[in-house]
């Protein structure tokens, strides 16, 4: 395998992850809630829902990356 294929390798796998980890993260406040409805607008993120959001971000960061090594790279 070359270094090409291992980066759209990653950048596949990063997706998948990105997704299923978005789809796992609990809603917050309903869209009234930002315009005057009930509930509040920020909440503190604790326990698994922390973790979700922190490697949600990793995650990101890593595919972003191979996105820009893999248009660096020559072919």
């Amino acid at each position: 395998m070359n270094i090409g294929a291992i980066l759209q390798t990653i950048i596949l796998i990063s997706a998948i992850l990105i997704v299923v980890l978005i789809l796992l993260q609990q809603r917050g406040a309903s869209l009234g809630a930002g315009f005057g409805g009930s509930g509040e607008l920020y909440t503190t993120r604790r326990g698994l829902d922390k973790s979700l959001f922190v490697t949600t971000i990793v995650f990101s960061v890593i595919f972003v990356s191979a996105i820009i090594a893999l248009l660096l790279i020559p072919s």
